[in-house]
C-alpha cells in the first residue's frame, strides 16, 4: 500500500503534499462560499424584491427578453433537456473535472487559474450576501418557466438540490463566470483544434442555458463576465507579485505544439 501510494505520489505534478495543498484550499473556500450562499437562503422577502428590481430594470430599458426567448424553445423538448442537462453538470462535473485535469496535465497554468476562481468565489460570496436575488423561475407571472422542476423533475426545494443549487444566488451568474475562466483557460493551454473549439464555444452555451432554463437574467450573465474579468486582473496582479508560482505558463513542448 505505501509503495502504491509512493508510486502515484511520484506521478503527480509536485507531491502528495501540494495537492492536499491546493484541495484543502478550495475547502476553505468552497465553506465561505456555502455560509455566504446560507445567510441568501435566509433573505426570502429581500431576495424576491432584488429579483424584482432586475425585472423592472430590464423592463424599462427593454431588453426583458428572456420569457420570450423561453417561449421559443419550449416546444422542443429534446432541447430543454439538453439545456436542463448542461446547467446541472456544467458548474460542477464539468467544471471540476477541468481543474482536476489542469492540475495533472497543464500543471504550470494550474495556480494563475486557481487564483483567478479563488477571486471569483469571493467576490460571488459578497454579492450574495450584499444582494441576495430570486431567480427569474420564481417569477412565473413574469411569464418565465422553471424548466429543471417541470420537464427534468428536479425539485430545487429538495435537501440534495440545494446542495448544487442556491434559490437566491442569481446575481451574478457563477455559471457564467466560470464558464468564462476554464473557456478561456481551455483555448490557452489545449493543443487539439477541436478542443480549442469547445472550449471557446462553451461560455456562449452556458450563458444560453442559464437563460433558457429560468435560472439567471441577462443581467447576471453580464456580471458574472464582469467578475470573471476582475477575477483575471487580480489574478495578473498576483503573478506579478510571484511570478515564479502564479504567473500563466505553458510547457515547452506545449508552445512549440
Amino acid at each position: 500500500m505505501s509503495r502504491a501510494v509512493r508510486v502515484v505520489g511520484e506521478k503527480l505534478p509536485h507531491g502528495w503534499s501540494d495537492l492536499f495543498k491546493q484541495i484543502g484550499l478550495f475547502m476553505l473556500a468552497n465553506l465561505l462560499y456555502e455560509t455566504a450562499r446560507g445567510i441568501a437562503d435566509g433573505s426570502h422577502a429581500t431576495a424576491f424584491e432584488h429579483g424584482r428590481q432586475v425585472i423592472d430594470f430590464e423592463a424599462s430599458t427593454g431588453t426583458l427578453f428572456e420569457p420570450h426567448l423561453q417561449a421559443m424553445v419550449l416546444p422542443y423538448h429534446w432541447l430543454i433537456d439538453f439545456a436542463n442537462q448542461v446547467y446541472l453538470n456544467s458548474q460542477f462535473a464539468i467544471f471540476v473535472s477541468f481543474l482536476i485535469w489542469l492540475y495533472l496535465f497543464r500543471n504550470s497554468a494550474f495556480y494563475f487559474v486557481r487564483n483567478m476562481v479563488l477571486t471569483a468565489m469571493a467576490i460571488a460570496a459578497v454579492g450574495y450576501t450584499l444582494y441576495p436575488t430570486a431567480p427569474p423561475r420564481l417569477f412565473p407571472e413574469h411569464g418565465f418557466v422553471d424548466t429543471i422542476t417541470d420537464y427534468s423533475n428536479v425539485n430545487h426545494d429538495s435537501g440534495l438540490a440545494k446542495l448544487f443549487i442556491n434559490p437566491y444566488a442569481a446575481v451574478p451568474s457563477m455559471h457564467c463566470c466560470f464558464a468564462l475562466l476554464i473557456g478561456v483557460t481551455g483555448v490557452r493551454v489545449c493543443r487539439n483544434i477541436f478542443a480549442k473549439g469547445f472550449w471557446a464555444f462553451w461560455p456562449l452555451l452556458v450563458s444560453w442555458v442559464v437563460v433558457v432554463t429560468g435560472n439567471h437574467y441577462w443581467v447576471d450573465v453580464a456580471l458574472g463576465a464582469v467578475v470573471a474579468g476582475i477575477a483575471a486582473l487580480v489574478a495578473v496582479r498576483l503573478a506579478q507579485a510571484r511570478p515564479e508560482a502564479w504567473s500563466f505558463r505553458t510547457a515547452p513542448s506545449e508552445a512549440q505544439a
